[in-house]
C-alpha cells in the first residue's frame, strides 16, 4: 500500500513536467493510441513568430493517421487562416475548383485565433478533423483534402522547408 502511494505522489508531483497532451478536444474514439511524438518547430514571417507546430504520428510520420498541433503566437483572423491554406494547398493541387470548394468549406470551420490558441488537425484515412482549444470545430471526409492540406508542412513542395525538416525529425534524434 505504501509503494503504491508513493508511486502516485512521485507522478503527480512529475505531472507538470509532462508534455500538452495533443488530444484534447478529440474523442477517445477518435484518439489512435499507437501515436507518439515527433518533431516540431517555429513557423515565422518576415522574423515574426506566428506559430510552433509539434506533430505526433506513428511509424510514417507523411501518412495518417497523425496529428499537428499549431499553438498560435499572433491573433489570425479565420479568413486569413483559410487563404494562406488555399494558397500552400495550390503547391500541390492544380485544380482550382477543387480548391474553392475545400477553400469554402475551411471557412465554415476555421475561426479566428488569438495569441496562445491552438489548433489541431487529425489527419485520419477518411479526411481531417479540426479541434481549437479542446473544442472540436468540424472535418473535412475527404483524402485527397486531407493529403493535400497535411502537405503544407509534410510535402516536400512545403513554403517552409525548414519547419518540414523539424516536424520530420525522429523522436530521440
Amino acid at each position: 500500500m505504501l509503494e503504491k502511494r508513493r508511486a502516485l505522489l512521485l507522478a503527480l508531483a512529475a505531472w507538470p513536467a509532462w508534455p500538452a497532451w495533443p488530444f484534447s478536444g478529440i474523442a477517445a474514439s477518435e484518439a489512435p493510441a499507437n501515436l507518439r511524438r515527433w518533431g516540431s518547430g517555429e513557423f515565422r514571417r518576415f522574423g515574426f513568430l506566428i506559430y510552433e507546430a509539434t506533430l505526433w504520428a506513428g511509424d510514417d510520420p507523411q501518412q495518417p493517421p497523425l496529428l499537428l498541433r499549431l499553438d498560435y503566437k499572433r491573433d489570425i483572423s479565420g479568413t486569413d487562416l483559410v487563404a494562406a491554406s488555399v494558397r500552400e494547398m495550390r503547391r500541390t493541387v492544380a485544380d482550382e475548383a477543387r480548391l474553392r470548394a475545400w477553400g469554402g468549406r475551411l471557412a465554415r470551420i476555421f475561426p479566428d485565433v488569438k495569441a496562445g490558441d491552438h489548433l489541431i488537425g487529425h489527419y485520419r484515412q477518411e479526411g481531417a478533423l479540426f479541434v481549437q482549444n479542446g473544442r472540436e470545430l468540424g472535418g473535412i471526409d475527404d483524402p485527397d483534402f486531407a493529403r493535400a492540406f497535411f502537405g503544407i508542412w509534410l510535402d516536400s513542395r512545403s513554403s517552409a522547408p525548414e519547419l518540414r525538416a523539424a516536424l520530420l525529425q525522429q523522436p530521440g534524434v
